[in-house]
């Protein structure tokens, strides 16, 4: 039984923000109710949500063993903030509304950290699910080697969300959630704590199921989310004390992501029939990849646009990638 009303606070508290998932939040809740690790608090922020009364209906079976908190809509990184200022736990656990744990996750997540006391985050492998097939998530987004700032920064390794366990303070410390990124904030909030000398583990055993098609879902715009990549780690050149070496592996990572969001913005372009900032999106991308097939395609759109945009829509369709 949780220990959210208990007099000695839990090791453990579980964070989940909620917006627009009362169809979905009591599978959420009933996963981390049936945790073999017991130690803990479980905390829904409701994130300013629409669907706040059928929200608090699905919720009131739960209240007695939930920690309930309500604010204005400030996006998942204010309401995981909220959450953190709040948590009793000397770590804290994410998990999305929309996604659920399998039952052992967080005694494995904690084994770790008992069998190594220095580790400050540590995550696990995931199921995705939602889209035509299942897939587990370190199949698509691999974890290789230490998931140090370098690797974060160059996505050898890669972290989900509702999989990560961490020491409440290494977070605090690294300056929490930052609420004005509209995307990819927790991929932020990482790459801060391992600058700040964060020590992060992972398991590679699946320990959650993690949706990936939810209506409205920030994963679903792959150029967006270039974007959003991209600013971050212009941000992190600016705002970071960087030592010479660091900051050319985030320029050059830097560099590569914003091609690459330029070259998804123009194949979205082509979409919408504008075909000179098509050409002037991809243009600017081929700047960095200095592709023989781009530079034939730019020929292309100048002296054929919509004959050349309806091939290259094709073609990207048929490859379902952004390589130039």
């Amino acid at each position: 039984m949780p220990m959210s009303h208990s007099n000695r606070d839990p090791k453990v508290s579980v964070i989940i923000p909620s917006y627009n998932t009362a169809d979905l939040i009591a599978a959420c809740l009933d996963s981390v109710f049936a945790q073999t690790y017991s130690d803990f608090e479980a905390i829904v922020v409701n994130d300013g949500s629409p669907d706040t009364p059928e929200l608090e209906k699905v919720l009131k079976p739960y209240l007695g063993r939930i920690v309930y908190l309500k604010q204005e809509n400030k996006r998942a990184a204010g309401a995981r903030n909220h959450a953190i200022r709040e948590a009793r736990g000397e770590f804290v656990a994410f998990l999305d509304s929309d996604d659920v744990w399998l039952p052992q996750h967080l005694a494995s997540q904690m084994q770790l950290v008992a069998e190594d006391p220095s580790l400050d985050l540590v995550y696990a492998n995931g199921l995705l699910v939602g889209g035509p097939s299942d897939r587990e998530f370190m199949e698509q987004c691999p974890s290789n080697g230490a998931a140090t700032f370098d690797a974060l920064i160059v996505e050898r390794c890669q972290i989900s969300v509702s999989t990560v366990v961490a020491r409440k303070q290494i977070l605090v410390g690294a300056g929490l959630f930052d609420e004005k990124l509209p995307r990819c904030d927790d991929y932020d909030m990482w790459v801060r704590a391992a600058f700040h000398g964060a020590k992060i583990g992972y398991n590679r055993t699946v320990q959650a199921r993690l949706s990936v098609c939810r209506p409205g879902s920030l994963s679903q715009s792959r150029a967006k989310n270039l974007e959003a990549y991209w600013r971050i780690l212009d941000k992190l050149k600016r705002t970071l004390p960087l030592a010479e070496g660091d900051r050319a592996v985030v320029s050059q990572r830097a560099a590569e992501i914003k091609a690459l969001y330029l070259l998804e913005e123009g194949k979205s372009q082509l979409l919408e029939r504008q075909f000179e900032k098509a050409r002037e999106l991809m243009a600017e991308a081929n700047q960095y990849f200095h592709s023989s097939k781009l530079s034939l395609a730019l020929l292309g759109l100048g002296i054929a646009p919509r004959a050349t945009g309806k091939l290259i829509s094709f073609w990207s369709r048929m490859h379902n990638g952004t390589s130039a």
